[in-house]
């Protein structure tokens, strides 16, 4: 595979152009021909989508984004000393804002040697990489675009004890099964001395978690629609994103946030590059995100289904998120 950008000290190569296209359609082609239908939430980040979260990590409600940053800026430096890690690959990388700081205490530690952003966005993983070989002297910068679920085999050899990243809260968007199957493979990544560090939200009162999902001034809701717009543009479907209403709420017996598109009406949709019609029923639901929360507990399960051992949680000030590190039992 060439690479889209070689600089002195950066490369980034991308994995995604046969197939991702074939991924939003196998994944819409199997989720709205089940009796219960479903959109996959990694479908939500095109251009708008992603500006719209950008907005809903600045609302008030939206407490996610904020304690995960907090938690970095007071124990960034542990992490760096109890790991003594010379790379960080971070999945979802986005923009690295959050990521900075962990790359600052890596850097004052005199470890950092190289950073692997990870994310589907090439443009983001460009842009990237080209300012942090500027920003961090002597830094190695090996991007990749792709698809975390498909593509982790693309993630180079260590170069020496490393941590892999992986924030925001974005493993609860996985059901319990796959959850520990990417457990799993993100632990394959890992040799000895290495740790994964997971940013994990937790379980509290209902009404915190879904006013974060259900904003009051309604850009999550948009954020929510914004996923049939995808479809429309890249599948030449025919939706119209105003005839559904926006549902979010936290299902307790299975500890997380579920966001819906609901159908206001009986409708039957194109999805033309697909050759198929989808029927709604008036108030129909569409799953488009499941978002887990966890305690202490639930989440040493998970890692140890997954060969993992929870060694440390990291909490904010209100524990309200954790940042969880790990290490291959």
């Amino acid at each position: 595979m060439e690479p889209i950008l070689t600089l002195e000290r950066a490369t980034v190569r991308t994995y995604l152009e046969a197939e991702a296209g074939s991924s939003l359609a196998d994944d819409v082609l199997d989720g709205l021909t089940r009796p219960f239908k479903e959109l996959a939430p990694k479908h939500f980040y095109d251009e708008v989508g992603a500006a719209l979260f950008d907005q809903i990590c600045e609302l008030p409600e939206y407490y996610p984004t904020r304690a995960e940053r907090e938690i970095l800026q007071q124990r960034s430096a542990e992490i760096a000393e109890r790991t003594g890690a010379v790379e960080l690959v971070e999945l979802g990388s986005g923009t690295a804002a959050k990521t900075r700081v962990l790359l600052d205490a890596l850097n004052e530690a005199g470890t950092l040697r190289r950073y692997i952003p990870f994310d589907v966005t090439e443009g983001m993983v460009r842009d990237v990489s080209t300012a942090l070989v500027d920003e961090y002297p002597g830094l190695e910068v090996h991007g990749i675009v792709g698809d975390f679920e498909r593509h982790l085999q693309h993630v180079p050899p260590a170069l020496g004890p490393r941590i892999v990243a992986f924030l925001g809260g974005t493993i609860g968007n996985f059901t319990p099964g796959s959850r520990r199957g990417f457990l799993r493979s993100m632990g394959e990544l890992l040799g000895h001395g290495d740790h994964l560090l997971l940013g994990t939200d937790l379980v509290k009162d209902p009404a915190v978690l879904e006013a974060a999902y259900d904003d009051s001034a309604g850009v999550t809701a948009a954020f929510n629609r914004n996923v049939l717009r995808v479809l429309n543009r890249e599948l030449d479907a025919d939706f119209d994103p105003d005839a559904f209403d926006h549902v979010a709420f936290f299902d307790r017996e299975h500890e997380w946030v579920e966001m819906r598109l609901r159908a206001q009406k009986r409708m039957v949709v194109p999805i033309r590059a697909l050759g198929i019609e989808v029927t709604f029923e008036a108030r129909e639901e569409v799953r488009t995100e499941i978002s887990a929360k966890f305690t202490r507990e639930h989440l040493a399960r998970d890692l140890e289904a997954a060969g993992l051992e929870l060694v440390e949680l990291l909490t904010d000030s209100q524990e309200r998120f954790a940042l969880t590190l790990a290490r291959r039992a």
